[in-house]
Parts: C-alpha cells; structure tokens; sequence
C-alpha cells in the first residue's frame, strides 16, 4: 500500500551578472530588448534566465549552472538561454519537482524595462509551463552605484519555490 506524506517545500535564491558591451544583442527573461549593448557571456548573457536557472537547480538541490553549462564548454557558446531553462525544467521535473512560483528582480540603470515585464513574465512561465501570475519580474535601478549603477552591467535576483509529494511504501 502506498500512502502520501507530507508534501515537501524548498526555495532556491539565483543571481547574475554580466557586463555591457557593444555588438552583442540585450536578451533579458528571453526578450529581445532594443539597446546599442548587449550582455557578454559565454551564452547569450541572459542574466534573468541565468539567475531563474540557479534559483531553480538551487530549490532542487541540484548545483548550479555552471554544473550543467560549463563555459569552458564550445557546445553552450553564443547558447540561447531559453534553451538552458528548458533543459534544467527537465533535469528537475525528472526529480519530481513542480515548480510553484518564480520571482525575478532586474538591476538596470538602462534601458527602462517597465514596458517588457510583461513579455518576460509570458516568456519565463511558458518555458518552465507555470501560471503567468505564479511569474512576478521587477526591475530597479542602482541609484547610481556599483557597476550596474554605472551603467556598465545588469543583474539578476531570482527566487523559486519547488514541490514534492514524497510517498512512502
């Protein structure tokens, strides 16, 4: 006889950053956003999904994601982020994790992002097949401090809730 058990809980915490440069497209949450700069990373430089990845992998207790995209590997190059979260929605689902929320805060002095919240909260909760309103994006500036106050970099703070029904035999 198989009985259920308490059902378990877990949050993970994700951030990145990367640094501004020219001649690279600006994709944030898997939006293309007009800018003259773009992220610089190994893969497209997708701090939002970057940091959704980690806080995901993190709930999971599964590492990071430099433990499923090493940059030291030509196969994840110039790789579509979007791409990544799909595989890491996979990796954890195997784990029997449903994801219940994720909460995703953008540090940007430039451009405003008020008008893509939206289109980056449709795009993160179709990848990981969640509700739109179990998706919340932010976006604050750096009142001028550090490198993203400066204008030199963005970053990403993401949080994510997991669940699990654990069964007994």
């Amino acid at each position: 006889m198989i009985e259920e058990v308490p059902i378990e809980f877990r949050a993970g915490v994700g951030t990145d950053i990367h640094r501004l440069v020219e001649g690279r497209k600006l994709m944030l949450g898997g939006v293309l956003i007009p800018h003259p700069m773009g992220l610089l990373g190994h893969s497209d430089g997708d701090v939002v999904l970057h940091a959704v990845i980690d806080a995901l992998l993190g709930a999971a207790g599964m590492g990071d994601i430099g433990t499923f995209f090493p940059d030291t590997d030509p196969k994840w190059k110039d790789a579509d982020s979007k791409e990544l979260l799909s595989i890491v929605k996979e990796k954890i689902a195997e784990k029997k994790w449903d994801i219940i929320n994720v909460d995703v805060t953008i540090h940007a002095e430039q451009p405003r992002l008020e008008p893509f919240k939206g289109q980056i909260k449709r795009v993160i909760a179709g990848l990981l097949g969640i509700d739109f309103n179990a998706t919340n994006v932010k976006a604050k500036t750096n009142e001028g401090l550090g490198e993203v106050g400066e204008g030199t970099a963005i970053a990403a703070t993401a949080i994510a809730m997991l669940r699990k029904k654990i069964k007994r035999i």
